[in-house]
């Protein structure tokens, strides 16, 4: 049904009209497609995965997702998309997939630019372009990385086995470890072994530690 839906919203649209179809079953969610028409648009095919905006919602954990409807993302190339997110769910209400629309607006852009520049006025102020989301997955670990390394608050170089806990324990939080072989890039990045990884997921940071390096922040 949703494959007959893609095919008559891309027909009515046209070729600048990506419509996605994502399987959440899969047990790897960043080979996610299963289905796509106009896959030119975002130059993405079946068994890519979801944009980053996506990927960090499902990595939240939350078990009701909200539709994300008509914002503005940017593919790699360069192109403005109107994008909407629609989750699919079962009968029991569970999130088990993605329908996803990717309008490429690049070209009306253009031309609402050129009539603004006739119509604009001092008092009328444009709205910034959201940026968007890379589609590519392996983006989101990597902004992950770094979030957890800003927390800490110091490089790798000069953590400690207690900074290290912390920032992987942030990583285990924000479901980074949702996304296949990042147990090994996080290990590498953090100069462990994988059975240390596993080790520090599980540890209990000092909680008294943690509230000095809060005061310290404030």
């Amino acid at each position: 049904m949703l494959k007959q839906i893609a095919a008559g919203l891309a027909a009515q649209f046209g070729p600048n009209c990506e419509i996605v179809i994502h399987d959440l079953a899969a047990s790897k969610v960043e080979h996610s497609i299963v289905h796509i028409e106009n896959g030119h648009v975002s130059g993405r095919r079946v068994g890519d995965g979801p944009s980053k905006i996506v990927m960090e919602q499902l990595m939240s954990g939350k078990e009701d997702p909200q539709d994300q409807l008509a914002y503005l993302t940017r593919t790699p190339d360069g192109k403005i998309l109107k994008s909407s997110t629609i989750y699919i769910r079962d009968t029991g209400g569970k999130v088990t997939g993605i329908l996803s629309i990717n309008f490429d607006i690049s070209a009306l852009l253009m031309v609402e630019n050129a009539i603004g520049t006739i119509t604009a006025t001092p008092a009328r102020a444009r709205e910034e372009q959201q940026r968007i989301t890379v589609i590519n997955v392996s983006d989101v670990l990597e902004d992950l990385i770094e979030q957890s390394v800003a927390l800490v608050g110091k490089p790798v170089a000069l953590m400690n086995k207690e900074d290290k806990v912390r920032a992987i324990q942030f990583l285990s939080s924000h479901g980074a470890f949702l996304i296949t072989k990042s147990g090994d890039k996080v290990a590498k990045y953090f100069g462990i072994s994988k059975y240390t990884l596993y080790s520090y997921i599980d540890a209990k940071i000092d909680t008294k530690q943690e509230e000095n390096s809060h005061g310290q922040q404030d």
